[in-house]
């Protein structure tokens, strides 16, 4: 309910601000200009669509089920679940209409709103994989106090920074934004509407927007790397002082499915915001994995190598059967 509100509020006041403008639609080129191809398209992204939605909500419904599960790793493992729910609806349904209709506009208001939510759900989750990499440290090197240190009130204090800090990141950009005079070129070369796709249409002097846009992205993504990277350091170093072979492959095994997520997301992420907003194919591919692939994958790559993971679906099978 919490973000339902957010989205009628940023809408509501994405509205009240733009009153000024003469532009009120953009036009979304999309994934191509070529109509034979945009059914194929629709129904490959459909399934990938579905295929999201359908592995991330077995996710949260296999950790919520099981007490085996209700643990710190897989209470960040259900938040991420829960995010990628989120980021992939924020622009594959639009995409989808795009698809299958002549008319490819986008209310500026509209445009501003999903960038909003491009931007938090984002920002979002680059906090939560630092976090989750702080539990697989404590997890390694202090077995032990794991539970005491990685108590229930961190775990959700980390949850609610790491939702806090995107949004009001994603809500100074766009009160920043709204302000912008867009020029008579309405078009937008992509699928979806993001902040770095809008600063080329507008009148205005977007300097300031960039700098804030930049700043912003150190902070989430480049600072949230460096988090994630000193964890891994660290983990390296206490690994590498267990004697035993087996011990050292068990502990880096549990590692595997974060790394995974975070070179995927990081990886498409910062391509997709530091280049220019071309449109090229090169660009398109990346932002399709960084919005729709990886939350379609991430269930994937933490149930197929994860015995905990397949044993809690089993139980769940037969205890629903």
């Amino acid at each position: 309910m919490d973000l339902v509100f957010l989205f009628f509020f940023v809408l509501f006041f994405c509205t009240a601000m733009r009153n000024h403008s003469a532009v009120r639609e953009f036009v979304l080129l999309g994934l191509s200009t070529n109509p034979y191809v945009w059914p194929i398209l629709f129904a490959v992204f459909l399934l990938v669509y579905l295929l999201t939605l359908v592995g991330n909500s077995l996710m949260l419904l296999v950790i919520a089920a099981d007490s085996h599960l209700h643990t710190p790793m897989y209470f960040f493992l259900r938040q991420l679940s829960f995010l990628d729910l989120c980021h992939s609806s924020v622009t594959a349904p639009k995409m989808l209409e795009n698809l299958l209709s002549e008319d490819k506009t986008i209310l500026v208001e509209s445009c501003l709103v999903q960038a909003f939510f491009v931007f938090a759900t984002g920002g979002t989750e680059a906090c939560l994989l630092a976090a989750m990499a702080y539990d697989r440290y404590i997890a390694i090197s202090s077995p032990l106090l794991y539970s005491q240190v990685m108590s229930n009130q961190l775990c959700v204090g980390l949850v609610w920074i790491s939702w806090g800090l995107a949004f009001v990141d994603a809500l100074l950009n766009i009160l920043l934004a709204v302000g912008l005079d867009f020029c008579e070129d309405q078009t937008i070369p992509h699928f979806s509407c993001e902040l770095s796709s809008l600063f080329p249409l507008s009148c205005s002097d977007t300097s300031t927007n960039f700098i804030l846009l930049l700043c912003s992205s150190v902070m989430h993504f480049f600072g949230t790397l460096v988090m994630i990277v000193c964890s891994y350091a660290r983990i390296v170093s206490t690994v590498l002082r267990v004697n035993s072979t087996t011990g050292r492959s068990k502990a880096f095994s549990t590692c595997v499915s974060h790394l995974t997520t975070v070179i995927l997301f990081y990886g498409s992420g910062f391509i997709s915001y530091l280049l220019p907003s071309s449109g090229s194919p090169v660009e398109m591919v990346f932002s399709l994995q960084y919005s729709l692939i990886t939350p379609m994958l991430n269930p994937l790559i933490y149930s197929l190598k994860n015995k905990e993971v397949k044993a809690a679906v089993r139980r769940t099978i037969r205890k629903h059967l």
